[in-house]
């Protein structure tokens, strides 16, 4: 869950600061936030989550 939130609000401050900058209109982005938004509810989710939790798990692994 703490993975999850985290990402979102990385994912949010990002769009938010592409549209800022004009890298991406208003439109693009709100395209982009509805298909997160119904790809979360596919059958796809379990598989996402699973891949971003192993690169969540491999980060914590590497020591510097």
């Amino acid at each position: 869950m703490a993975i999850s939130v985290s990402a979102v609000l990385m994912l949010a401050i990002i769009l938010v600061m592409l549209i800022r900058g004009g890298n991406i209109k208003t439109g693009p982005a709100i395209v982009a936030a509805l298909f997160g938004f119904f790809l979360a509810s596919s059958g796809m989710a379990p598989s996402i989550n699973r891949f971003l939790n192993s690169i969540a798990e491999t980060i914590n692994q590497i020591n510097f």
